[in-house]
Protein backbone atom coordinates (compact mmCIF):
# COMPACT_ATOMS: atom_id res chain seq x y z
CA UNK A 1 0.00 0.00 0.00
CA UNK A 2 2.75 2.41 0.90
CA UNK A 3 4.41 1.75 -2.46
CA UNK A 4 1.08 2.45 -4.19
CA UNK A 5 0.63 5.68 -2.31
CA UNK A 6 4.20 6.70 -3.13
CA UNK A 7 3.60 6.05 -6.82
CA UNK A 8 0.40 8.12 -6.71
CA UNK A 9 2.20 10.95 -4.97
CA UNK A 10 4.99 10.88 -7.52
CA UNK A 11 2.47 10.84 -10.36
CA UNK A 12 0.57 13.75 -8.85
CA UNK A 13 3.80 15.69 -8.36
CA UNK A 14 4.72 15.08 -11.99
CA UNK A 15 1.28 16.19 -13.15
CA UNK A 16 1.55 19.26 -10.92
CA UNK A 17 4.97 20.06 -12.36
CA UNK A 18 3.61 19.69 -15.89
CA UNK A 19 0.62 21.85 -15.00
CA UNK A 20 2.89 24.52 -13.51
CA UNK A 21 5.03 24.53 -16.65
CA UNK A 22 1.92 24.85 -18.77
CA UNK A 23 0.67 27.61 -16.50
CA UNK A 24 4.00 29.44 -16.81
CA UNK A 25 3.88 29.03 -20.58
CA UNK A 26 0.29 30.25 -20.71
CA UNK A 27 1.19 33.20 -18.50
CA UNK A 28 4.19 33.99 -20.72
CA UNK A 29 2.04 33.73 -23.86
CA UNK A 30 -0.56 36.01 -22.33
CA UNK A 31 2.14 38.48 -21.27
CA UNK A 32 3.56 38.40 -24.80
CA UNK A 33 0.08 39.03 -26.22
CA UNK A 34 -0.38 42.00 -23.89
CA UNK A 35 3.03 43.34 -24.88
CA UNK A 36 2.23 42.95 -28.59
CA UNK A 37 -1.12 44.70 -28.20
CA UNK A 38 0.46 47.52 -26.20
CA UNK A 39 3.17 47.88 -28.84
CA UNK A 40 0.51 48.08 -31.56
CA UNK A 41 -1.36 50.73 -29.57
CA UNK A 42 1.85 52.74 -29.28
CA UNK A 43 2.50 52.38 -33.02
CA UNK A 44 -1.04 53.54 -33.80
CA UNK A 45 -0.64 56.54 -31.50
CA UNK A 46 2.68 57.42 -33.15
CA UNK A 47 1.21 57.11 -36.64
CA UNK A 48 -1.79 59.26 -35.70
CA UNK A 49 0.57 61.95 -34.43
CA UNK A 50 2.78 61.72 -37.53
CA UNK A 51 -0.26 61.95 -39.83
CA UNK A 52 -1.49 65.08 -38.06
CA UNK A 53 1.98 66.65 -38.20
CA UNK A 54 2.25 65.87 -41.91
CA UNK A 55 -1.17 67.39 -42.51
CA UNK A 56 -0.10 70.50 -40.64
CA UNK A 57 3.10 70.77 -42.68
CA UNK A 58 1.30 70.11 -45.96
CA UNK A 59 -1.86 72.12 -45.51
CA UNK A 60 -0.97 74.56 -42.75
CA UNK A 61 -3.51 75.42 -40.07
CA UNK A 62 -6.36 73.33 -41.44
CA UNK A 63 -8.15 73.45 -38.11
CA UNK A 64 -8.37 75.91 -35.28
CA UNK A 65 -7.95 72.87 -33.04
CA UNK A 66 -4.82 71.57 -34.77
CA UNK A 67 -2.32 72.55 -32.08
CA UNK A 68 -4.59 71.29 -29.33
CA UNK A 69 -5.10 68.06 -31.25
CA UNK A 70 -1.35 67.58 -31.66
CA UNK A 71 -0.88 68.14 -27.91
CA UNK A 72 -3.54 65.54 -27.17
CA UNK A 73 -1.98 63.06 -29.59
CA UNK A 74 1.43 63.55 -27.97
CA UNK A 75 -0.07 62.85 -24.56
CA UNK A 76 -1.76 59.72 -25.95
CA UNK A 77 1.55 58.59 -27.48
CA UNK A 78 3.32 59.15 -24.17
CA UNK A 79 0.79 57.01 -22.30
CA UNK A 80 0.87 54.27 -24.96
CA UNK A 81 4.67 54.12 -24.98
CA UNK A 82 4.82 53.81 -21.19
CA UNK A 83 2.25 51.00 -21.21
CA UNK A 84 4.09 49.20 -24.02
CA UNK A 85 7.40 49.35 -22.14
CA UNK A 86 5.78 48.07 -18.95
CA UNK A 87 4.14 45.15 -20.76
CA UNK A 88 7.39 44.32 -22.59
CA UNK A 89 9.24 44.10 -19.28
CA UNK A 90 6.45 41.96 -17.80
CA UNK A 91 6.61 39.63 -20.82
CA UNK A 92 10.37 39.23 -20.37
CA UNK A 93 9.90 38.29 -16.71
CA UNK A 94 7.17 35.78 -17.57
CA UNK A 95 9.18 34.23 -20.42
CA UNK A 96 12.20 33.79 -18.17
CA UNK A 97 10.22 31.25 -16.13
CA UNK A 98 9.81 28.99 -19.18
CA UNK A 99 12.08 27.24 -21.66
CA UNK A 100 9.73 27.27 -24.66
CA UNK A 101 8.40 30.86 -24.82
CA UNK A 102 10.52 33.65 -26.30
CA UNK A 103 9.86 37.07 -24.84
CA UNK A 104 8.43 39.69 -27.17
CA UNK A 105 10.89 42.47 -28.01
CA UNK A 106 9.61 45.75 -29.43
CA UNK A 107 11.05 47.14 -32.63
CA UNK A 108 12.50 50.52 -31.82
CA UNK A 109 13.94 53.11 -34.19
CA UNK A 110 17.71 53.31 -34.38
CA UNK A 111 19.05 55.44 -31.58
CA UNK A 112 20.27 58.86 -32.62
CA UNK A 113 23.75 59.86 -31.43
CA UNK A 114 23.82 61.94 -28.29
CA UNK A 115 24.60 65.67 -28.75
CA UNK A 116 28.22 66.17 -29.70
CA UNK A 117 28.60 69.40 -27.71
CA UNK A 118 28.05 67.67 -24.34
CA UNK A 119 31.20 66.88 -22.31
CA UNK A 120 32.24 63.23 -22.16
CA UNK A 121 33.47 61.35 -19.08
CA UNK A 122 35.29 58.09 -19.78
CA UNK A 123 34.62 55.22 -17.37
CA UNK A 124 36.96 52.36 -18.29
CA UNK A 125 36.02 48.89 -17.06
CA UNK A 126 39.15 47.04 -15.82
CA UNK A 127 40.52 44.68 -18.46
CA UNK A 128 40.83 40.95 -17.75
CA UNK A 129 44.19 39.91 -16.31
CA UNK A 130 44.30 36.68 -18.28
CA UNK A 131 42.64 34.93 -21.19
CA UNK A 132 39.27 33.45 -20.36
CA UNK A 133 39.99 30.52 -22.67
CA UNK A 134 43.50 29.29 -21.78
CA UNK A 135 44.45 31.40 -18.78
CA UNK A 136 47.44 33.05 -20.48
CA UNK A 137 48.37 36.59 -19.46
CA UNK A 138 49.78 37.47 -22.91
CA UNK A 139 46.97 39.86 -23.92
CA UNK A 140 47.21 42.63 -26.51
CA UNK A 141 44.58 45.33 -27.06
CA UNK A 142 42.63 45.10 -30.34
CA UNK A 143 40.30 48.03 -29.80
CA UNK A 144 37.42 49.06 -27.62
CA UNK A 145 33.65 49.28 -27.63
CA UNK A 146 32.06 52.45 -26.26
CA UNK A 147 28.51 52.69 -24.96
CA UNK A 148 27.28 56.22 -24.40
CA UNK A 149 24.70 56.91 -21.69
CA UNK A 150 23.09 60.30 -21.17
CA UNK A 151 23.23 61.39 -17.53
CA UNK A 152 22.43 64.55 -15.61
CA UNK A 153 24.21 66.01 -12.60
CA UNK A 154 21.75 67.40 -10.04
CA UNK A 155 21.76 71.17 -9.69
CA UNK A 156 24.61 72.29 -7.48
CA UNK A 157 24.40 75.31 -5.24
CA UNK A 158 27.48 77.21 -4.17
CA UNK A 159 28.40 80.42 -2.39
CA UNK A 160 30.87 82.71 -4.11
CA UNK A 161 33.04 84.71 -1.72
CA UNK A 162 34.34 87.93 -3.21
CA UNK A 163 37.38 89.02 -1.21
CA UNK A 164 38.65 92.62 -1.24
CA UNK A 165 41.93 92.92 0.62
CA UNK A 166 42.79 96.15 2.43
CA UNK A 167 46.28 97.60 2.48
CA UNK A 168 47.79 100.33 4.60
CA UNK A 169 50.47 102.64 3.25
CA UNK A 170 53.52 102.77 5.52
CA UNK A 171 54.47 106.15 4.12
CA UNK A 172 51.21 108.09 4.64
CA UNK A 173 49.11 105.55 6.57
CA UNK A 174 46.33 105.75 3.98
CA UNK A 175 44.20 102.64 3.51
CA UNK A 176 43.73 101.29 0.00
CA UNK A 177 41.15 98.74 -1.09
CA UNK A 178 39.72 97.80 -4.50
CA UNK A 179 36.14 98.97 -5.08
CA UNK A 180 33.26 96.59 -4.46
CA UNK A 181 32.09 94.78 -7.59
CA UNK A 182 28.71 95.47 -9.10
CA UNK A 183 25.84 93.44 -7.69
CA UNK A 184 22.60 93.07 -9.57
CA UNK A 185 20.54 93.43 -6.42
CA UNK A 186 21.28 95.22 -3.14
CA UNK A 187 23.89 93.53 -0.96
CA UNK A 188 24.69 91.09 -3.76
CA UNK A 189 22.86 88.18 -2.17
CA UNK A 190 22.08 86.39 -5.46
CA UNK A 191 24.25 85.96 -8.53
CA UNK A 192 23.06 86.79 -12.06
CA UNK A 193 22.57 83.15 -13.11
CA UNK A 194 20.33 82.44 -10.13
CA UNK A 195 18.37 85.64 -10.72
CA UNK A 196 17.93 84.80 -14.39
CA UNK A 197 16.65 81.33 -13.48
CA UNK A 198 14.13 82.82 -11.02
CA UNK A 199 12.87 85.34 -13.57
CA UNK A 200 12.59 82.86 -16.41
CA UNK A 201 10.84 80.23 -14.31
CA UNK A 202 8.37 82.78 -12.96
CA UNK A 203 7.55 84.60 -16.19
CA UNK A 204 8.73 82.18 -18.88
CA UNK A 205 7.74 78.85 -17.30
CA UNK A 206 4.93 80.30 -15.13
CA UNK A 207 6.18 78.88 -11.85
CA UNK A 208 5.17 81.21 -8.98
CA UNK A 209 7.81 82.16 -6.43
CA UNK A 210 6.18 80.10 -3.67
CA UNK A 211 6.68 76.92 -5.74
CA UNK A 212 10.25 77.89 -6.49
CA UNK A 213 10.82 78.50 -2.78
CA UNK A 214 9.51 75.03 -1.92
CA UNK A 215 11.73 73.37 -4.52
CA UNK A 216 14.81 75.25 -3.31
CA UNK A 217 14.02 74.14 0.25
CA UNK A 218 13.95 70.49 -0.86
CA UNK A 219 17.41 71.05 -2.33
CA UNK A 220 18.72 72.34 1.00
CA UNK A 221 18.50 76.10 0.33
CA UNK A 222 15.89 77.76 2.51
CA UNK A 223 14.88 81.17 1.16
CA UNK A 224 11.87 83.21 2.22
CA UNK A 225 9.20 84.26 -0.23
CA UNK A 226 9.75 87.92 0.61
CA UNK A 227 13.46 87.59 -0.21
CA UNK A 228 12.71 86.08 -3.62
CA UNK A 229 10.11 88.75 -4.36
CA UNK A 230 12.58 91.47 -3.35
CA UNK A 231 15.10 90.15 -5.84
CA UNK A 232 12.54 90.08 -8.67
CA UNK A 233 11.65 93.72 -8.02
CA UNK A 234 15.31 94.75 -8.02
CA UNK A 235 15.91 92.94 -11.31
CA UNK A 236 12.93 94.69 -12.90
CA UNK A 237 14.44 98.06 -12.02
CA UNK A 238 17.85 97.02 -13.35
CA UNK A 239 16.41 95.86 -16.69
CA UNK A 240 14.29 98.96 -17.27
CA UNK A 241 16.73 100.66 -19.72
CA UNK A 242 16.74 97.57 -21.94
CA UNK A 243 12.96 97.44 -21.91
CA UNK A 244 12.82 101.04 -23.12
CA UNK A 245 15.03 100.17 -26.09
CA UNK A 246 12.77 97.25 -27.03
CA UNK A 247 9.71 99.48 -26.72
CA UNK A 248 11.26 102.09 -29.01
CA UNK A 249 12.21 99.41 -31.53
CA UNK A 250 8.70 97.97 -31.61
CA UNK A 251 6.95 101.33 -31.99
CA UNK A 252 9.31 102.34 -34.81
CA UNK A 253 7.85 99.58 -37.01
CA UNK A 254 5.86 100.28 -40.16
CA UNK A 255 3.48 97.46 -39.24
CA UNK A 256 2.41 95.96 -35.91
CA UNK A 257 0.34 92.99 -34.83
CA UNK A 258 -1.93 93.78 -31.88
CA UNK A 259 -4.01 91.57 -29.60
CA UNK A 260 -4.92 91.07 -25.95
CA UNK A 261 -5.88 88.30 -23.54
CA UNK A 262 -7.45 88.08 -20.12
CA UNK A 263 -5.55 87.70 -16.87
CA UNK A 264 -7.13 87.39 -13.40
CA UNK A 265 -6.08 90.06 -10.90
CA UNK A 266 -6.53 89.84 -7.14
CA UNK A 267 -9.16 92.25 -5.76
CA UNK A 268 -10.70 92.80 -2.32
CA UNK A 269 -13.69 90.49 -2.70
CA UNK A 270 -12.92 88.47 -5.82
CA UNK A 271 -10.51 88.49 -8.71
CA UNK A 272 -11.03 91.02 -11.48
CA UNK A 273 -10.42 90.28 -15.13
CA UNK A 274 -7.47 92.34 -16.29
CA UNK A 275 -5.87 92.46 -19.73
CA UNK A 276 -2.44 91.77 -21.15
CA UNK A 277 -1.92 93.60 -24.47
CA UNK A 278 0.78 92.75 -26.97
CA UNK A 279 2.19 94.56 -29.99
CA UNK A 280 4.53 92.48 -32.12
CA UNK A 281 6.96 93.74 -34.71
CA UNK A 282 7.82 91.00 -37.16
CA UNK A 283 9.03 92.06 -40.61
CA UNK A 284 10.21 88.59 -41.63
CA UNK A 285 7.09 87.71 -43.69
CA UNK A 286 7.92 90.52 -46.17
CA UNK A 287 11.68 90.09 -46.01
CA UNK A 288 12.30 93.06 -43.73
CA UNK A 289 15.77 93.31 -42.15
CA UNK A 290 14.58 94.54 -38.74
CA UNK A 291 14.71 91.91 -35.98
CA UNK A 292 11.41 90.80 -34.41
CA UNK A 293 10.36 92.04 -30.99
CA UNK A 294 7.27 92.10 -28.78
CA UNK A 295 5.95 94.75 -26.40
CA UNK A 296 3.44 93.90 -23.66
CA UNK A 297 1.23 96.13 -21.53
CA UNK A 298 -1.18 95.49 -18.69
CA UNK A 299 -4.49 97.14 -17.85
CA UNK A 300 -7.26 96.51 -15.35
CA UNK A 301 -9.96 96.64 -18.06
CA UNK A 302 -10.36 96.62 -21.85
CA UNK A 303 -11.32 100.21 -22.51
CA UNK A 304 -10.23 101.72 -25.80
CA UNK A 305 -8.08 104.33 -24.07
CA UNK A 306 -5.44 101.70 -23.39
CA UNK A 307 -4.45 100.88 -26.99
CA UNK A 308 -4.73 104.59 -27.74
CA UNK A 309 -2.14 105.34 -25.04
CA UNK A 310 0.05 102.35 -25.95
CA UNK A 311 0.28 103.47 -29.59
CA UNK A 312 0.22 107.23 -29.03
CA UNK A 313 3.26 107.82 -31.27
CA UNK A 314 2.59 105.08 -33.80
CA UNK A 315 1.12 105.82 -37.25
CA UNK A 316 1.83 102.73 -39.35
CA UNK A 317 -0.23 99.61 -40.10
CA UNK A 318 -2.02 97.83 -37.27
CA UNK A 319 -3.11 94.25 -37.83
CA UNK A 320 -5.69 93.18 -35.27
CA UNK A 321 -9.21 91.90 -34.84
CA UNK A 322 -12.34 94.03 -35.20
CA UNK A 323 -12.27 95.26 -31.58
CA UNK A 324 -13.91 98.69 -31.47
CA UNK A 325 -11.37 99.99 -28.96
CA UNK A 326 -8.88 100.46 -31.80
CA UNK A 327 -11.20 102.80 -33.74
CA UNK A 328 -9.74 105.98 -32.22
CA UNK A 329 -6.44 105.11 -33.87
CA UNK A 330 -7.96 105.08 -37.36
CA UNK A 331 -9.54 108.56 -37.33
CA UNK A 332 -8.21 110.93 -40.03
CA UNK A 333 -7.52 113.80 -37.63
CA UNK A 334 -5.39 111.78 -35.26
CA UNK A 335 -1.96 113.06 -34.27
CA UNK A 336 0.71 112.17 -35.46
CA UNK A 337 -1.44 110.54 -38.16
CA UNK A 338 -4.10 107.88 -38.64
CA UNK A 339 -3.17 104.25 -38.23
CA UNK A 340 -3.90 102.02 -41.22
CA UNK A 341 -6.33 99.26 -40.35
CA UNK A 342 -5.82 95.66 -41.55
CA UNK A 343 -8.10 92.93 -40.27
CA UNK A 344 -7.27 89.27 -39.67
CA UNK A 345 -8.60 86.64 -42.05
CA UNK A 346 -7.98 83.90 -39.47
CA UNK A 347 -10.56 85.52 -37.18
CA UNK A 348 -13.07 85.66 -40.04
CA UNK A 349 -12.34 82.08 -41.08
CA UNK A 350 -12.86 80.89 -37.51
CA UNK A 351 -16.45 82.12 -37.50
CA UNK A 352 -17.23 80.01 -40.56
CA UNK A 353 -15.16 77.07 -39.41
CA UNK A 354 -17.13 76.72 -36.16
CA UNK A 355 -20.28 76.22 -38.21
CA UNK A 356 -18.60 73.52 -40.32
CA UNK A 357 -16.72 71.70 -37.55
CA UNK A 358 -18.68 68.57 -36.61
CA UNK A 359 -16.37 67.58 -33.73
CA UNK A 360 -16.66 70.98 -32.07
CA UNK A 361 -20.45 70.95 -32.33
CA UNK A 362 -20.65 67.50 -30.75
CA UNK A 363 -18.42 68.65 -27.90
CA UNK A 364 -20.45 71.81 -27.25
CA UNK A 365 -23.87 70.15 -27.56
CA UNK A 366 -23.51 66.36 -27.24
CA UNK A 367 -27.28 65.83 -27.02
CA UNK A 368 -27.98 67.44 -30.38
CA UNK A 369 -27.17 66.08 -33.79
CA UNK A 370 -24.43 68.16 -35.47
CA UNK A 371 -25.49 70.33 -38.37
CA UNK A 372 -22.94 71.28 -41.02
CA UNK A 373 -23.62 74.50 -42.86
CA UNK A 374 -22.85 74.06 -46.58
CA UNK A 375 -22.35 77.81 -46.93
CA UNK A 376 -19.87 77.90 -44.05
CA UNK A 377 -17.99 74.95 -45.52
CA UNK A 378 -17.82 76.69 -48.90
CA UNK A 379 -16.57 79.88 -47.25
CA UNK A 380 -13.80 77.98 -45.46
CA UNK A 381 -12.79 76.31 -48.73
CA UNK A 382 -12.58 79.64 -50.55
CA UNK A 383 -10.57 81.27 -47.75
CA UNK A 384 -8.16 78.33 -47.67
CA UNK A 385 -7.33 78.89 -51.35
CA UNK A 386 -6.22 82.42 -50.46
CA UNK A 387 -4.17 81.07 -47.56
CA UNK A 388 -2.40 78.66 -49.93
CA UNK A 389 -1.17 81.61 -51.99
CA UNK A 390 0.00 83.45 -48.87
CA UNK A 391 2.03 80.50 -47.64
CA UNK A 392 3.85 80.34 -50.96
CA UNK A 393 4.97 84.00 -50.83
CA UNK A 394 5.89 84.22 -47.14
CA UNK A 395 9.36 85.72 -46.75
CA UNK A 396 9.52 87.32 -50.19
CA UNK A 397 10.08 91.02 -50.72
CA UNK A 398 7.25 93.53 -50.51
CA UNK A 399 7.20 94.01 -54.28
CA UNK A 400 7.17 90.28 -54.99
CA UNK A 401 4.36 89.69 -52.53
CA UNK A 402 2.30 92.54 -53.97
CA UNK A 403 2.76 91.27 -57.54
CA UNK A 404 1.75 87.72 -56.59
CA UNK A 405 -1.30 88.96 -54.73
CA UNK A 406 -2.45 91.12 -57.62
CA UNK A 407 -2.05 88.22 -60.03
CA UNK A 408 -3.27 85.26 -57.97
CA UNK A 409 -5.14 86.41 -54.86
CA UNK A 410 -7.05 89.44 -56.14
CA UNK A 411 -9.36 87.43 -58.47
CA UNK A 412 -10.14 84.97 -55.66
CA UNK A 413 -10.88 87.78 -53.21
CA UNK A 414 -13.17 89.52 -55.71
CA UNK A 415 -15.05 86.29 -56.38
CA UNK A 416 -15.31 85.64 -52.65
CA UNK A 417 -16.73 89.09 -51.97
CA UNK A 418 -19.33 88.69 -54.71
CA UNK A 419 -20.27 85.25 -53.40
CA UNK A 420 -20.62 86.61 -49.85
CA UNK A 421 -22.95 89.40 -50.99
CA UNK A 422 -25.06 87.01 -53.04
CA UNK A 423 -25.44 84.56 -50.17
CA UNK A 424 -26.11 87.30 -47.65
CA UNK A 425 -29.07 88.51 -49.71
CA UNK A 426 -30.76 85.11 -49.34
CA UNK A 427 -30.30 84.72 -45.57
CA UNK A 428 -32.09 86.02 -42.52
CA UNK A 429 -29.94 88.39 -40.53
CA UNK A 430 -30.33 86.22 -37.42
CA UNK A 431 -28.77 83.08 -38.88
CA UNK A 432 -25.22 82.24 -37.68
CA UNK A 433 -23.87 82.18 -41.24
CA UNK A 434 -25.29 85.64 -41.91
CA UNK A 435 -23.52 86.96 -38.81
CA UNK A 436 -20.23 85.47 -39.99
CA UNK A 437 -20.74 87.03 -43.44
CA UNK A 438 -21.61 90.41 -41.91
CA UNK A 439 -18.41 90.31 -39.87
CA UNK A 440 -16.44 90.44 -43.09
CA UNK A 441 -18.67 92.62 -45.30
CA UNK A 442 -19.07 95.36 -42.68
CA UNK A 443 -15.29 95.96 -42.78
CA UNK A 444 -14.44 94.61 -46.21
CA UNK A 445 -11.92 97.37 -47.13
CA UNK A 446 -9.85 96.46 -44.04
CA UNK A 447 -9.96 92.76 -44.99
CA UNK A 448 -8.98 93.47 -48.62
CA UNK A 449 -6.22 95.94 -47.77
CA UNK A 450 -3.54 93.26 -47.96
CA UNK A 451 -4.02 93.22 -51.76
CA UNK A 452 -2.60 96.75 -52.03
CA UNK A 453 0.35 96.47 -49.62
CA UNK A 454 2.91 93.68 -49.64
CA UNK A 455 3.87 94.39 -46.04
CA UNK A 456 0.48 93.37 -44.65
CA UNK A 457 -0.01 89.78 -43.53
CA UNK A 458 -3.21 87.87 -44.09
CA UNK A 459 -3.55 87.02 -40.40
CA UNK A 460 -2.76 88.35 -36.96
CA UNK A 461 -1.21 85.07 -35.86
CA UNK A 462 2.06 86.71 -34.80
CA UNK A 463 0.27 88.44 -31.92
CA UNK A 464 -1.71 85.34 -31.03
CA UNK A 465 1.49 83.28 -30.86
CA UNK A 466 3.03 85.85 -28.53
CA UNK A 467 0.05 85.54 -26.18
CA UNK A 468 -0.23 81.76 -26.34
CA UNK A 469 2.29 81.15 -23.57
CA UNK A 470 0.42 83.52 -21.25
CA UNK A 471 -2.91 81.87 -21.96
CA UNK A 472 -1.48 78.41 -21.28
CA UNK A 473 0.68 79.48 -18.35
CA UNK A 474 -2.15 81.23 -16.52
CA UNK A 475 -3.39 77.75 -15.56
CA UNK A 476 -0.29 77.42 -13.36
CA UNK A 477 -0.99 80.53 -11.27
CA UNK A 478 -4.42 81.66 -9.97
CA UNK A 479 -4.06 85.42 -10.40
CA UNK A 480 -1.76 88.42 -10.51
CA UNK A 481 -1.33 89.86 -7.04
CA UNK A 482 -1.98 93.45 -7.99
CA UNK A 483 -1.94 95.95 -10.84
CA UNK A 484 1.77 96.42 -10.23
CA UNK A 485 2.18 92.67 -10.49
CA UNK A 486 0.39 92.68 -13.84
CA UNK A 487 2.60 95.51 -15.07
CA UNK A 488 5.71 93.68 -13.93
CA UNK A 489 4.55 90.54 -15.73
CA UNK A 490 4.00 92.51 -18.95
CA UNK A 491 7.46 94.04 -18.52
CA UNK A 492 9.14 90.64 -18.26
CA UNK A 493 7.03 89.12 -21.04
CA UNK A 494 8.40 91.81 -23.35
CA UNK A 495 11.96 90.70 -22.63
CA UNK A 496 11.39 86.95 -22.66
CA UNK A 497 9.15 86.79 -25.74
CA UNK A 498 11.51 89.08 -27.66
CA UNK A 499 14.37 86.73 -26.85
CA UNK A 500 12.34 83.75 -28.05
CA UNK A 501 11.42 85.54 -31.27
CA UNK A 502 15.14 85.90 -31.97
CA UNK A 503 15.78 82.20 -31.26
CA UNK A 504 17.97 82.64 -28.20
CA UNK A 505 17.72 81.11 -24.74
CA UNK A 506 15.98 83.74 -22.57
CA UNK A 507 17.58 82.49 -19.36
CA UNK A 508 21.14 82.56 -20.73
CA UNK A 509 20.54 86.01 -22.19
CA UNK A 510 19.09 87.39 -18.94
CA UNK A 511 22.01 86.00 -16.94
CA UNK A 512 24.55 87.75 -19.16
CA UNK A 513 22.56 90.98 -19.27
CA UNK A 514 22.17 91.12 -15.48
CA UNK A 515 25.92 90.57 -15.07
CA UNK A 516 26.87 93.38 -17.50
CA UNK A 517 24.11 95.98 -17.62
CA UNK A 518 25.45 98.21 -14.82
CA UNK A 519 28.98 98.39 -16.21
CA UNK A 520 28.23 98.90 -19.88
CA UNK A 521 28.15 102.55 -21.05
CA UNK A 522 24.75 103.99 -21.93
CA UNK A 523 25.70 104.51 -25.57
CA UNK A 524 26.55 100.80 -25.87
CA UNK A 525 23.42 99.50 -24.14
CA UNK A 526 21.97 98.37 -27.48
CA UNK A 527 24.66 95.67 -27.57
CA UNK A 528 22.60 93.81 -24.98
CA UNK A 529 19.46 93.68 -27.10
CA UNK A 530 18.68 90.05 -28.00
CA UNK A 531 19.49 90.30 -31.71
CA UNK A 532 22.78 92.14 -31.11
CA UNK A 533 23.69 89.85 -28.20
CA UNK A 534 23.08 86.81 -30.39
CA UNK A 535 25.38 88.12 -33.14
CA UNK A 536 28.13 88.99 -30.66
CA UNK A 537 27.86 85.59 -28.98
CA UNK A 538 28.13 83.82 -32.34
CA UNK A 539 31.27 85.80 -33.21
CA UNK A 540 32.83 84.97 -29.83
CA UNK A 541 32.09 81.26 -30.18
CA UNK A 542 33.51 81.23 -33.71
CA UNK A 543 36.69 82.94 -32.52
CA UNK A 544 37.07 80.47 -29.65
CA UNK A 545 36.60 77.52 -32.01
CA UNK A 546 39.27 78.88 -34.34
Amino acid sequence: MEALYSADIIALQQELAVAMVRADEAEADAANARAINADLEARIALQALQIELLKRDRFGQRSERSQRLIDQLELALEAAEVIASEDEAAAAIAAAKTTTVTAFVRNRPSRQPLPAHLPRTRVVIPSPACCAGCGSDRLSKLGEDITETLEVIPRQWKVIQTVRERFACRACEAISQPPAPFHVTPRGMFGPSLLAMMLFEKFGQHQPLNRQRDRYAHEGVDLSLSTLADQVGACTAALMPLHRLIEAHVLAAVRLHGDDTTVPVLAKVKTDIGRIWTYVRDDRPFGGPAPPAALFHYSRDRRGEHPRDHLAGFCGILQADAYAGYNELFKPGRTPGPVTRALCWAHARRKFFILADVAAQVKRKPDLAPVISPLALEAVTRIDRIFDIERAICGRTTAARLAARQELAAPLVAEFEQWLREQRATLSRHTPVAKAINYMLNDWPAFARFLDDGRICLTNNAAERALRGIALGSKSWPFAGSDRGGQRAAFMYSLIVTAKLNNIDPQAWLADVLARIAEIPQQRLAELLPWNWKAATSITLTAQAA
